[in-house]
């Protein structure tokens, strides 16, 4: 009895659930499907999103404190996912509506769209990276041309066929933007930025018909000085999201702004501050709170070595200089190109780089492809990255070779009887020199003197003492330089040229295929000036915080130490370089009644063309103590040495005639 009651019982139970059950499924039911909208309607939905808050970037300055790059405050035309349309059409028409309207006040929108703005439309860029980009993000292959990419742009977007082709490229650009920088709730697209109070009264009045298009103040990135070293200085942009996998790691958000070049790029965890959160309150996609949960910390401040005043002038020396050669020397019609670099002897403080023909940062950040199709090639910094045949500048090198190896002394002379046999090969020098030795064939740059040491040498001695001397190798400079490269087997084959025996004499006095850069011509000079220990090159002087208070000082780096096994190796080179500086002419480019020496080697390197060479030249002053090192180069021209008077009397004008 008591077993079937239990019995009873627990079918009553399980009953009552399974009837419970059904009858919770009926109202569920009810809910979702016949009654969804009334709760839909009646539950608000609320959640939150996190939004980056820029931090200001810090400023670049002159070693003075003279603002190169600073920042304003103003105002940037911003999209914001929270009261964007979701609809594509109505979004379109926002977008075409804002576009239109900055364009109509003169300023430019965000559009790397890699398409022409008018029909027909063609490909504006040959970058098979942008392009396989474009592709790839429409989902196309390829294969696919310009026409299917604006198609893929109508259909995934629902272009309307109502709009003019050049109102679909207008919004298939802005669109295209968009997904580049990953516009969504947690990340602002900004459209436009640094606009009038006038322009932003004016998108204000039309708020109605801008449903997402936002007025943000912000901090614009701003250049009072254009002209000076405009390719170290750089520039920023916006990260793209093909650049977002490497930089996430580095804490960076899809919508931050990242140095692209120069100093921008080299000094970016400096210059970049912390970025802020702020924390969005939504209720069914309206905003109804924003709190800030970390407040942005500004960038520091980079104080650069380099006097805007005396960069300027040394700039003119260099375009003044090529104007005299065109004007007065027949053979040097129509010289366009060339650089001047100055360092601090002590510690390869970067005091000028002037490279010719350059350009105003202004113009190329505002007109990129104008500047591009200048003729002379002025996006090459020729200064850093301009890589020439030394020519006779490069016997100090194998100089230095020849004397720290023991091969020579100061007194060791070689035959100089003009002409030079070398197996297979007869080669010359410009002059009879008989028999000669180290610090007077510097003077008079002897060939035959060089081939012979060559011969004894070898190339891959050469090689080495190039390289200690920090040429054909990358030496660091915080905005970039290139390697370059020293003549010898392995550069040839790299090339894909012969390399033969006769090669070995021509790398000896700077010719064949070494190619290096005017920055480390100077920096031979400086590392002949210091006996042998080579400094880094640096631009940045210090860097102070947002507050302004001096947070570092740049200590100068060793790069390098060339033992000196003896010691008379830097005292032979430095006396014929002396003896070179005096083999000047009498008056304006004298070297001369200075009351001091001044060591310097020049060169004249053949160029591609078998009839034209250009003119180098490297040196320091003063020969005793010296204070600066130099370099410079003119393409196609002649007497380079006669650069380095001006260039010391320049720096005495600004720097109060430390030499003497």
């Amino acid at each position: 009895m008591n077993a079937f009651t239990d019995r009873f019982r627990a079918g009553l139970i399980i009953c009552g659930v399974i009837a419970a059950a059904a009858g919770a499924g009926i109202k569920l039911m009810k809910i979702q499907i016949v009654d969804h909208n009334t709760y839909t309607e009646d539950k608000p939905y609320v959640y939150t999103e996190e939004q980056t808050i820029h931090a200001t970037r810090g400023e670049i300055k002159d070693v003075k404190g003279v603002p190169i790059v600073e920042n304003k405050l103003g105002f940037n035309v911003v999209i914001q996912k929270a009261s964007f349309p979701e609809d594509n059409e109505k979004a379109n028409e926002v977008i075409l509506r804002i576009a239109e309207f900055l364009r109509s006040e003169g300023y430019k929108y965000y559009d790397s769209l890699p398409v022409s703005s008018e029909a027909p439309f063609c490909y504006t860029t040959d970058d098979d990276d942008e392009l396989s980009y474009l592709k790839s993000s429409l989902g196309l292959n390829v294969y696919a041309t310009v026409e299917n990419c604006m198609d893929k742009f109508a259909v995934d977007y629902e272009i309307s066929d109502s709009y003019t082709p050049e109102q679909k490229r207008i919004i298939a650009g802005i669109r295209y933007e968009m997904k580049k920088r990953d516009f969504s709730l947690s990340n602002l697209f900004t459209i436009c930025e640094d606009i009038d109070i006038k322009s932003v009264s004016k998108i204000k009045e039309q708020s109605l018909e801008l449903p997402g298009i936002e007025i943000l103040e912000d901090a614009i990135r701003t250049n009072p000085i254009v002209d000076v070293i405009p390719h170290e200085i750089g520039t920023v942009g916006p990260i793209y999201a093909e650049e977002y996998d490497e930089l996430r790691d580095k804490g960076y958000f899809m919508n931050d702004y990242v140095g692209k070049s120069g100093i921008e790029k080299g000094m970016e965890s400096v210059l970049r501050g912390k970025n802020g959160i702020r924390e969005i309150t939504l209720h069914n996609s309206s905003v109804i709170s924003s709190e800030i949960k970390e407040p942005a910390v500004p960038g520091n401040t980079v104080h650069l070595t380099v006097d805007v005043a005396f960069q300027r002038d040394i700039q003119k020396l260099l375009e003044d200089f090529m104007k005299y050669l065109n004007e007065e020397e027949e053979e040097c019609e129509n010289i366009t190109s060339g650089a001047i670099v100055v360092l601090d002897a002590k510690d390869n403080d970067v005091l000028a780089l002037a490279t010719a023909p350059t350009y105003r940062l202004d113009d190329y950040i505002n007109n990129y492809p104008e500047v591009l199709s200048r003729e002379g090639t002025p996006l090459i910094n020729r200064a850093t990255d301009g890589l020439y045949r030394p020519g006779s500048a490069f016997k100090t090198i194998t100089a230095t070779a020849g004397l720290n190896e023991g091969l020579v002394t100061p007194d060791s002379t070689f035959y100089c009887g003009t002409a030079y046999q070398f197996y297979e090969h007869t080669v010359f020098c410009t002059g009879y020199h008989q028999n000669i030795a180290a610090s007077e064939a510097i003077r008079v740059s002897c060939n035959i003197y060089f081939y012979e040491l060559s011969r004894l040498l070898g190339i891959d001695k050469i090689v080495e003492y190039a390289h200690l001397y920090g040429l054909g190798t990358s030496l660091g400079l915080e905005s970039g330089d290139s390697e370059g490269y020293i003549a010898c087997p392995e550069t040839s084959a790299m090339l894909g040229v012969e390399w033969y025996s006769g090669g070995l004499l021509q790398a000896a006095i700077g010719q064949e295929e070494t190619r290096i850069t005017p920055l480390q011509m100077a920096v031979a000079a400086s590392t002949i000036a210091n006996h042998g220990i080579r400094y880094k090159p640096h631009l940045v002087d210090s860097i102070y915080d947002y507050l302004g208070n001096k947070v570092d000082d740049v200590t100068p780096v060793v790069s390098e130490v060339i033992p000196e096994n003896y010691d008379y190796v830097y005292p032979t080179i430095i006396q014929g370089m002396i003896g070179a500086s005096q083999n000047t002419p009498d008056g304006e480019f004298s070297l001369n009644g200075l009351g001091y020496d001044v060591a310097i080697k020049t060169g004249t390197p053949q160029t591609t063309s078998s009839e034209r060479t250009s003119t180098t030249v490297i040196g320091f002053a003063p020969a005793e103590n010296p204070v600066i090192a130099f370099s410079a180069i003119i393409e196609d021209g002649k007497n380079a040495k006669y650069l380095v008077r001006k260039i010391i009397d320049c720096y005495n004008k600004h720097y109060g005639n430390e030499i003497k």
